[in-house]
């Protein structure tokens, strides 16, 4: 009988946890001083905990009202984790680096 030791299951889920993909969309008011420090923070955390393992998209909501309309955003920035699942929204100020790191599910690794 070949069973997976607790152990070896554990490092195996921690193993697959650093290899998912995020995939990520940042809606943003135009090009205000909020909306390019949200780009910025964001990027800089995807950058430093999800090198290569990561697509943001950005989404103006005044170029696209009915992207954001679609998703139900009713503030920006908003920050929505599309995958991994569970989906996760962060809404307003994005330069709390452990508050997106959690909302992110980030904060352990």
């Amino acid at each position: 009988m070949d069973y997976e030791s607790a152990t070896d299951r554990y490092e195996r889920l921690l193993i697959e946890r650093d290899q998912q993909k995020y995939l990520l969309r940042l809606y943003v008011s135009g090009m205000t001083p909020r909306s390019t420090e949200a780009v910025a923070a964001i990027k800089a955390i995807c950058e430093e905990h999800l090198p290569g393992r990561y697509e943001l998209e950005v989404i103006d909501v005044y170029r696209n009202p009915q992207q954001a309309k679609s998703e139900q955003i009713l503030a920006a920035p908003t920050l929505v984790k599309q995958l991994p699942l569970p989906l996760r929204r962060l809404i307003g100020n994005l330069s709390n680096k452990e508050r997106v790191l959690a909302g992110l599910d980030l904060s352990k690794v």
